[in-house]
């Protein structure tokens, strides 16, 4: 299941499909930059479970999108420092707490990606299993649009509240299902909204819930590139 994405750094303040976006007194929530130099638009940054995301949400009350600095995973109830959970199946989203709430309440936000992983479970010749990463691209350099929910939590160890999400999930495509997930029994991938759905899906207009369900499908009839994420070399040892 996806727990990496990459994004360029520019894109935390692009003018979504018209819509200026603002940011949070916190800043976009950068993840790592991969390449370029700080401040350049062409600086690749990529995002982990656990790290802060810049989440695009509704602003009902100014009437505007913004972008929010949230963590990627809700407090797990024994450790809050732990995230988990960090996906929310599409089909039990409305259904299914911690999802129901915020969803029937329109905490919905969408994040902005370039690129996202998928993990292949291998089995070694000595039976362990390694997962082995795989980079799925579009190819065509776009941004397109992650569908997550969000709470804020009260933490007794925190100051402040805890804004945190998690990423809704749809059944895998061909290409996953082909190439990183074809000895799964359910495989996942990440659901991505069509451009026009954006602003259902964050709240702008009134819809049902079960309109903005909807929204979350799988994405077929694409043109990308799945490839093997080459291993880091191991330090040589002096």
């Amino acid at each position: 299941m996806c727990g990496k994405f990459t994004a360029l750094a520019s894109w935390s303040e692009l003018v979504a499909f018209s819509q200026p976006l603002t940011e949070n007194g916190g800043g976009e929530g950068r993840g790592d930059g991969d390449a370029g130099n700080e401040g350049s638009n062409d600086v690749i940054v990529t995002y982990r479970v656990g790290g802060p995301l810049p989440v695009i949400v509704w602003d009902s009350e100014a009437r505007a999108r913004r972008v929010v600095r949230m963590r990627w995973g809700f407090p797990d109830p024994r450790d809050w420092r732990r995230p988990r959970p960090i996906h929310a199946r599409s089909e039990t989203i409305d259904a299914k707490e911690p999802f129901r709430t915020p969803f029937h309440a329109g905490q919905r936000g969408i994040v902005v990606f370039r690129t996202f992983n998928e993990g292949e479970e291998v089995v070694k010749p000595s039976g362990k299993t390694e997962t082995r990463q795989w980079t799925i691209d579009p190819q065509d350099g776009q941004p397109r649009g992650f569908a997550f929910v969000w709470r804020r939590f009260e933490i007794a160890d925190l100051p402040a509240p805890m804004l945190a999400c998690v990423m809704a999930t749809v059944p895998a495509n061909e290409l996953i299902r082909r190439t990183v997930k074809s000895q799964e029994d359910d495989p996942r991938m990440p659901a991505i909204l069509d451009d026009d759905a954006w602003s259902t899906w964050l709240g702008e207009v009134d819809a049902t819930p079960a309109v903005a369900k909807a929204l979350l499908k799988t994405m077929e009839g694409v043109n990308w590139q799945s490839a093997l994420e080459p291993k880091k070399p191991r330090p040589r040892k002096l």
